[in-house]
């Protein structure tokens, strides 16, 4: 009869819907799932919002960094977990000192420091506009604003605007210096990290820690931050020689050889403790914490 074929084609239609998803659930929580839902998503949608467990994390899933948390559940965490076990078994951790953050992006560091506890509170600096109200919003969903102060500038040697160049696909690549032809040039305020911290009343002897990634920038804002630097204040920051040249690389090693004598760089097969000025320079990228 029509009226039971009806019905049994709705109970059957039920069946494979409710099969459909629960085989796509399983997928779909696992980390090859994850990447296929992330990579489909299209342009409608500006942000998403993640549970990963101890805080919440709210990005754009445009955005390499976003991707990497939707489907790991955090960015490089480990590295933030990695520098405080070092700075910690070197006696070099101070729980009444300021962390100040040199690139915060949308603060996933700046998270995972923050539930640490390991500082008092923390300073930072992100000039990206896409990427400064999820910083902002990340704070305060987890209920972090008393302990980062957020700064939406970049960090020179100079007060006033500087070109900033924006990265469509990854904006953690965003940068003062242009990386590719196609990235967008917009203008950004750019401040003196001394003028920053004077501003917030925080003397360059409360500060633990500096934590720098700006994509080719740190020569210049390092000039920016002499009296840190002359303090020793430890340096975690990501070294590129192949964004500085020869010429600057050499030049830089220089620089920071004049405040440190030593650091600690992070290779792929691990770390290794060598003099400042011994520093590789054909290498294209990596990590390096300059010790006091």
């Amino acid at each position: 009869m029509p009226g039971q074929s009806r019905l049994t084609a709705k109970y059957w239609t039920k069946r494979w819907r409710k099969a459909r998803n629960a085989i796509a659930r399983r997928l779909l929580n696992t980390r090859t799932g994850r990447r296929i839902l992330i990579e489909s998503i299209g342009p409608r949608v500006v942000s998403m919002t993640v549970d990963a467990g101890d805080h919440l994390m709210t990005f754009s899933p445009a955005d390499y960094i976003g991707r990497k948390v939707f489907r790991k559940g955090h960015f490089e965490r480990d590295h933030v977990d990695r520098l405080l076990t070092i700075l910690r078994q070197r006696g070099l951790l101070r729980g009444d000192k300021h962390l100040l953050e040199i690139g915060g992006n949308i603060g996933t560091q700046t998270v995972y420091f923050a539930l640490s506890g390991a500082y008092r509170h923390i300073v930072t600096i992100e000039p990206d506009p896409r990427n400064f109200p999820l910083l902002q919003l990340n704070l305060r969903q987890n209920r972090l604003d008393d302990k980062v102060t957020a700064v939406n500038c970049a960090a020179g040697d100079m007060s006033g605007e500087i070109d900033f160049f924006m990265n469509a696909n990854n904006h953690g690549k965003s940068s003062a210096i242009r990386q590719s032809p196609s990235d967008t040039k917009i203008s950004v305020p750019v401040r003196p990290v001394t003028e920053i911290l004077a501003d917030l009343s925080i003397e360059p002897a409360a500060i633990g820690l500096i934590w720098m990634d700006i994509e080719g920038y740190e020569p210049v804002a390092c000039r920016s931050m002499v009296p840190l630097l002359s303090r020793r204040v430890p340096l975690y920051m990501e070294f590129t020689p192949s964004f500085y040249g020869p010429e600057r690389t050499n030049e830089f090693i220089a620089t920071l050889a004049g405040f440190y004598d030593r650091c600690l760089v992070f290779f792929e097969d691990g770390e290794k403790e060598m003099a400042v000025k011994e520093l590789p320079g054909d290498i294209d990228q990596y990590d390096v914490l300059f010790l006091p």
